[in-house]
């Protein structure tokens, strides 16, 4: 994830001079602080919330049982991690479901933010805890709005329900009936947007809160769009009483700064954030993961949660049999690679693994290379993934013209796949788990 990875380099280098120091004064405390402030304001938080943020951290450690602890550094970060969860929302907010079903969800937003594409995001969620969501088209003034959800609602495997151009309103009161008639426990309806707000807009949207029994209203964000997204969920709150915020493009933000102010201007909390294109890139948002992200610490229960995801635990035993019996195949490096992919690929990985944090920017991975291994691999006859000894100078000219790489990138991944398997004869039989194994 590239969010927060630039505030999360600043706050690491402000708190190594903090722990470098035996002791800190007030002064040394009020110093640090000023330069977090500077910190959030650089990542496009809030002036008033970053103000606020680093006055409460100030007030709270500054004071004699800070000054003379033990390790006074560490004391001051915890308070600074504690301020960003509160700050954040303190806990993870989940849906409203109504008592009686179907659950009606109104998403809305502006145009660009990736609403109807997280319609599809939020179904394939609903869809793994068991819920069976409808899609509703009440877009009608968008070109292909209609038939971008159809491919949406497709790829989710998710039913849409459409009526044209029809008034939106009376699309989404014959929606909810459907809904209720066909068994669908969870109605979400893909609304207009607009490139700005403007009366037209708004006015329609409260016309479809009052024509439906709404339990949710989201407002999807854009977080590439820092304070310009904070005012945006100002105003929709003001109109609307959204119930929850919905941060899309969070992998690509590495500022950071309306995930950090959002709750704290409009009082409304960030139930998921998309972290990728794909439609399984939806998270649930718990602001205690967040800022362990934030400062550094990682969010290793994400991080299972992922890889529970990516790999079932029979696959995961499978995987650690053969590691530890010396029975790893190429065919099984390759598997190793999918995972990690369906994982979020590998720099997500390491930004969720704990001293990371900050320290990963996209130039440091290059993703391409991982997609030329598995073209190597997928070049490779199963003999020669079973059994990689037999592949001599002139199988490698093969593979390298069937992947479209150079010998020398075949050569490069026979050794890795040689160190890893030597690394592998070292593990002890029961005594550690292997990364996606």
């Amino acid at each position: 994830m590239g969010a927060f990875s630039s505030l999360s380099e600043r706050l690491n280098h402000i708190f190594s001079k903090l722990t470098k120091r035996g002791r800190l004064t007030e002064l040394e405390i009020k110093t640090a602080m000023r330069e977090v402030r500077v910190a959030l304001l650089e990542a496009d938080v809030n002036v008033k919330v970053a103000k606020q943020f680093c006055a409460d951290v100030s007030e709270k450690a500054v004071g004699q049982e800070i000054i003379k602890s033990l390790n006074p550094a560490q004391q001051v970060i915890k308070i600074v991690n504690d301020e960003l969860i509160a700050l954040m929302g303190s806990s993870n907010q989940k849906l409203t479901v109504a008592p009686k079903p179907p659950t009606v969800i109104m998403m809305c937003g502006l145009q660009g933010a990736g609403k109807t594409t997280l319609c599809g995001k939020l179904a394939v969620n609903l869809k793994k805890g068991g819920k069976k969501p409808l899609l509703v088209a009440c877009d009608i003034y968008r070109p292909a709005a209609i038939n971008q959800l159809k491919v949406v609602g497709k790829n989710a495997g998710a039913e849409v329900f459409e009526k044209g151009t029809q008034n939106p309103v009376k699309t989404a009161q014959q929606a909810v009936e459907y809904a209720k008639s066909m068994g669908f426990d969870t109605v979400i309806i893909d609304t207009a947007g607009r490139l700005e707000i403007d009366e037209a807009l708004m006015q329609e949207l409260e016309n479809i809160k009052k024509g439906v029994e709404v339990s949710e209203i989201l407002l999807t964000v854009d977080s590439m769009m820092g304070q310009v997204a904070v005012n945006v969920a100002k105003t929709f709150n003001e109109r609307l009483e959204v119930t929850g915020v919905i941060l899309t493009k969070l992998d690509g933000d590495t500022r950071g700064g309306a995930c950090l102010s959002i709750k704290a201007v409009t009082g409304k909390p960030i139930k998921f954030v998309g972290v990728g294109e794909k439609l399984t890139d939806l998270e649930p948002f718990y602001p205690d993961r967040m800022a362990s992200r934030i400062l550094g610490m990682g969010d290793v229960l994400t991080l299972i949660e992922k890889a529970q995801e990516a790999v079932t635990e029979e696959q995961a035993k499978q995987m650690q049999k053969k590691m530890l019996e010396n029975t790893f195949t190429l065919e099984d490096y390759l598997t190793q690679f999918e995972s990690m992919k369906k994982m979020g690929g590998a720099q997500a990985i390491l930004a969720m693994m704990p001293g990371m944090g900050g320290k990963v920017k996209a130039d440091d991975i290059d993703e391409s290379k991982i997609d030329r291994t598995k073209a190597i691999i997928l070049s490779m006859t199963k003999r020669e993934r079973v059994d990689p000894a037999i592949i001599n100078s002139s199988r490698k000219k093969r593979i390298a013209a069937g992947s479209g790489t150079s010998v020398q990138e075949i050569n490069q991944l026979l050794k890795q796949f040689d160190q890893t398997k030597q690394l592998m004869k070292q593990l002890k039989s029961g005594k550690r788990r292997l990364p996606f194994g």
